[in-house]
């Protein structure tokens, strides 16, 4: 059975400050709300709340002692988030409307890791920050959830030595994923992503990246599909040819959809659900234990996008 990690403290509610960003902040929580409508009980049943949020301890197996401490610098952390007048903001106040969020979030990512090593497939309900790297945060990200994760479960040494996918289909390419892991030979990349957009040219990450995909502005559902077809499979196969995959990290942006302000692609909702639908049966065909985050997506439709999706693993259609 399919794990859905969610909690309630994942929304960010500031005031009305946050809707000066384009994300939908409170998207986790309208997702869970429409997969109630549609699952009810059955919800409640894969259902995985996490308890606490990431610790210092879990935040420092990616992260330097010098960034966290520049997280208490108000205006440092207005910059990372794109919202100038949190710099205006106590850093005590800006830690408890809006980081600590996405301390929850990040804390669920773990925890889904844990759960796909156990029942094959769990999403969470949030995450996928996937710009933010070691010593800086970026991009709407400050705690790179994803490298958390894995270096969590190496820890615990779950994993056995067996490398990690990840496979990065949000709009904007996972540049801090890549310098998370820029010399990481059982971290294995999949990323497409628009190339028109931030974050633009990182010659770094490009290079670190095993199977880039760059996509064209505009791209339409027939390029899209064909480019994912084409790269996915053979990414999967290869990956595990000399190493086992012992854990695919799946980042399901929807900014990819046609309305989408920052995604500037051109996809309908069919194919991201056919998007979904692909990826998790590519990686459940191989027996790969599954993690989903839902990373970005900045329309009001964004939640539906990823509900939708979701609920249809509980039809058995993925």
């Amino acid at each position: 059975m399919v794990r859905i990690i969610y909690s309630p403290r994942y929304n960010i509610g500031f005031f009305g400050l946050e809707k000066l960003h384009p994300f939908d902040s409170r998207k986790y929580g309208r997702a869970w709300k429409r997969m109630r409508e549609e699952l009810g009980k059955r919800l409640d049943a894969s259902w995985v709340r996490p308890k606490r949020k990431a610790n210092r301890e879990e935040l420092l197996l990616v992260h330097s002692e010098q960034y966290l401490r520049r997280l208490r610098n108000s205006t440092y952390v207005a910059q990372a988030l794109e919202l100038a007048p949190v710099r205006f903001l106590p850093s005590s106040l800006v830690h408890w409307a809006v980081l600590n969020p996405m301390l929850w979030a990040t804390r669920g990512t773990i925890l889904a890791a844990e759960q796909a090593l156990v029942c094959g497939l769990a999403v969470n309900l949030g995450g996928g920050f996937h710009h933010a790297k070691p010593d800086g945060g970026e991009g709407f990200c400050i705690y790179n959830d994803i490298a958390i994760a894995v270096q969590h479960l190496r820890r615990k040494s779950l994993l056995d030595g067996k490398r990690v996918v990840y496979i990065d289909l949000d709009a904007h390419q996972g540049n801090g994923v890549s310098h998370s892991f820029a010399q990481d030979k059982d971290f294995f990349m999949l990323d497409a992503y628009n190339r028109s957009i931030y974050p633009w040219h990182d010659s770094a990450a490009n290079e670190r990246i095993d199977c880039n995909v760059p996509l064209p502005r505009a791209c339409d559902d027939e390029l899209y599909r064909k480019k994912i077809e084409a790269a996915l499979p053979g990414f999967l196969d290869s990956a595990n040819n000399a190493t086992p995959t012992g854990l695919a990290i799946y980042n399901a942006g929807t900014d990819i959809f046609a309305d989408d302000p920052l995604g500037c692609m051109n996809i309908s909702a069919e194919t991201i659900h056919w998007r979904d639908k692909f990826v998790i049966r590519q990686l459940r065909e191989r027996g790969i234990p599954t993690v989903m985050v839902l990373s970005g997506g900045y329309t009001q439709v964004s939640y539906q996008l990823v509900a939708d999706s979701i609920v249809a693993m509980f039809a058995d259609e993925i």
